[in-house]
C-alpha cells in the first residue's frame, strides 16, 4: 500500500485546473471527494458529447475525473457549511482544495482561517488566476495570452496561437501538486498544517525561463518562430513523401553526421560547419533540407537518421501516440459499471505503485452527487429523512 493511499482530499472543484490536480492525486491512491453546488455543479460536466445518454456526464468531463467520489453541497447555507465542518473532522480530511474566487472564501466559509480551526493540521490550497488578492476571471487561454505563451506560439508575422494543451491549467496543477507534497513533508516533521496559494499567472510565467531573461537582461526581442529554434539549426518540421518529420540537430558533430548520409552530401558546406553559420542562413538551409527530405519515405528517413544518432520523429497524431510502444502499456482505463462504457485515459507522468497494483484502472468518473448517501448517510450518519429534507431545501 502506498503511503498516499491513507490521505483524504476534499476539493471544491470545477473546470480543469483543480480537477486535473485531483486526477493526479487519485493516481497516487489518494481518496478524492469532489464538492459541487447542488444546482450548478461543475460546468465541465455539460461540455462535449452526451456519450452516456444522461445529464452531467458529457465527454469532456470524463477525461480527468476518474478515481474520485462526488458530493453535492451548498456552502451558501449554514447547514452546508456545517456539513463541510463535519466532513473535515469526521472523515479526518488531510487536504482541502478550492479554485473559487478569493472574494467567496468568507461567504462560503472555506477560508484557511475557518477550516484550519476545525482541524489544525489541515493543508489548505487555493488556486486562483492572479493570486489571493485578485478576483479577475481566469480561463486558460486568458492566461496564455497574458502570460506570454501565445506571443511565442505560431508562425512569425502571423496571428498568435494558443498552445495545443491548456498548459496554464495543467502546469498550475503540477505546481500545486509539488507544493502539496512539500506541505505533507512539513506536516510529517512538525504536525503543522499549511496554507498554499497558487497563482495561474505565476505558474504560467515561470515557464518563460529563456525568453524572459534574454528579453529583460539582454534586450532581445523574443517572439514566435514557428517550428524553428532560436539558437539551434537545423531544428524544424520537414516534409517527406508521405508525411512530416521533426528533426533536431543539437550540435556540430551531429550536423557532420547528417551531411555524410546518402542524399545529404550537398549540405556539407564550409559555412554550415558551425551552428552560428547555420543559424545565419536558417531559412535557406531549411529550404535546402526540405527538398532532400521530401524525396524520401518517412519510415526510411527516420531509420537512416536514427541510426546516425540524430534526434528525429514523425509528427504523430493522437491515435499514433496511443499506439506508441512506449505509451500503450501505460494508458489508464476506467469502466462504468452502469453502462459498460470503458474509457481510455492519458497515462500518468510516472507510474505509481497504486496504479500498478490496480492494473492501471481507476473508478469511473462520479455522477453528480453520486456519493451523497454513502458519505452523508453512511460516514456522517445522517438519517434518510434528514437527507431528503436537505435535498428538498437545496443543501445537498
Amino acid at each position: 500500500m502506498d503511503i498516499l493511499e491513507k490521505l483524504t482530499v476534499l476539493s471544491l472543484e470545477q473546470a480543469t485546473v483543480l480537477p486535473y490536480l485531483t486526477f493526479r492525486l487519485a493516481q497516487d491512491g489518494v481518496r478524492v471527494i469532489r464538492l459541487e453546488h447542488p444546482v450548478y455543479g461543475d460546468p465541465n460536466r455539460l461540455i462535449g458529447q452526451n456519450v452516456l445518454g444522461e445529464e452531467r456526464m458529457n465527454s469532456y468531463y470524463l477525461c480527468i475525473n476518474s478515481g474520485k467520489e462526488a458530493l453535492t453541497l451548498n456552502l451558501a447555507e449554514p447547514e452546508g457549511r456545517d456539513l463541510l465542518r463535519r466532513l473535515i473532522v469526521e472523515l479526518d480530511a488531510d487536504i482541502f482544495l478550492t479554485n473559487q474566487l478569493p472574494k467567496n472564501y468568507d461567504k462560503l466559509g472555506i477560508s484557511y482561517e475557518v477550516l484550519s480551526g476545525y482541524k489544525s493540521d489541515l493543508i489548505w490550497c487555493g488556486v486562483t488566476g492572479f493570486g489571493p488578492e485578485r478576483n479577475e476571471a481566469a480561463y486558460d487561454p486568458i492566461l496564455q495570452a497574458r502570460g506570454g505563451l501565445m506571443e511565442l506560439t505560431g508562425e512569425p508575422g502571423q496571428a498568435p496561437q494558443v498552445v495545443g494543451i491548456p498548459l496554464p491549467d495543467m502546469g498550475t496543477s503540477e505546481h500545486a501538486y509539488g507544493q502539496i507534497m512539500k506541505a505533507l513533508f512539513k506536516r510529517a516533521l512538525t504536525g503543522q498544517g499549511s496554507r498554499i496559494d497558487v497563482s495561474m499567472l505565476a505558474s504560467t510565467t515561470s515557464w518563460l525561463t529563456v525568453p524572459l531573461t534574454l528579453s529583460q537582461t539582454f534586450g532581445r526581442r523574443i517572439s514566435r518562430r514557428g517550428n524553428t529554434h532560436e539558437f539551434f539549426a537545423p531544428v524544424s518540421v520537414y516534409p517527406t513523401k508521405d508525411s512530416y518529420v521533426y528533426l533536431a540537430v543539437g550540435n556540430d558533430k551531429q550536423w557532420a553526421n547528417l551531411t555524410r548520409l546518402p542524399g545529404f552530401e550537398s549540405l556539407a558546406r564550409e559555412g554550415y560547419q558551425k551552428n552560428a553559420g547555420r543559424i545565419a542562413e536558417v531559412k535557406l538551409l531549411n529550404e535546402r533540407l526540405s527538398i532532400i527530405t521530401a524525396a524520401m519515405e518517412t519510415e526510411d528517413l527516420i531509420k537512416m537518421l536514427t541510426e546516425a544518432g540524430l534526434a528525429v520523429s514523425k509528427i504523430s497524431d493522437i491515435d499514433e501516440v496511443a499506439a506508441d510502444p512506449y505509451i500503450a502499456p501505460t494508458l489508464l482505463k476506467s469502466k462504468d459499471k452502469v453502462s459498460g462504457r470503458e474509457l481510455t485515459l492519458a497515462p500518468p507522468p510516472v507510474m505509481t505503485p497504486f496504479l500498478e497494483e490496480a492494473g492501471r484502472e481507476l473508478s469511473f468518473p462520479p455522477r453528480f452527487g453520486e456519493h451523497n448517501r454513502a458519505i452523508y448517510g453512511g460516514s456522517l450518519g445522517l438519517a434518510e429523512e434528514t437527507l431528503e429534507d436537505y435535498r428538498a431545501r437545496g443543501i445537498i
